[in-house]
């Protein structure tokens, strides 16, 4: 059992190392994206960009996060010019979230420098171990939720 115990603290020290780290390169990116968006900002964005229009309630759902808390950084997005809102064709209540083509823009140029970062970081890992440790992060995550 100690070793297993020694190996979970290991895991947990790696994961606050990366969330650390995380969190800084979020402050960057934001930045890059528009010099007042909040750092959380980013994961949303990205979300948006991958689901290309979305519910406010799924995507609430998919980041674990309330209706009003995420309502109130869509606004801010919207205010920014980076998020629109239209009515959903199937349920005249709800909206569809997306990117504005500003927010599109600006979101995939600061997403290529943030590739390029990760590129350089793993380029010299075999292409196996990259795609191992990319399914490894996906199952975490999906066993975190």
């Amino acid at each position: 059992m100690d070793e297993h115990l020694e190996t979970l603290r290991a895991v947990e020290h790696e994961l606050t190392a990366l969330l650390r780290r995380g969190r800084a390169v979020s402050w960057e990116v934001a930045r890059e994206v528009h010099q007042n968006l909040e750092p959380n900002a980013y994961g949303l964005l990205l979300w948006l960009r991958r689901c290309d229009s979305i519910r406010l309630t799924d995507l609430a759902g998919r980041l674990g996060i309330g209706k009003g808390t995420l309502s109130r950084q869509i606004r801010a997005l919207e205010e920014l010019g980076l998020v629109r809102r239209t009515p959903d064709p199937t349920d005249r209540r709800a909206s569809q979230l997306s990117l504005t083509e500003e927010g599109r823009q600006r979101f995939d140029a600061a997403r290529a420098a943030r590739m390029d970062h990760i590129r350089r970081v793993l380029e010299s890992w075999p292409d196996r171990d990259v795609a191992e440790f990319g399914r490894l992060l996906g199952q975490f995550n999906d066993a975190w939720s």
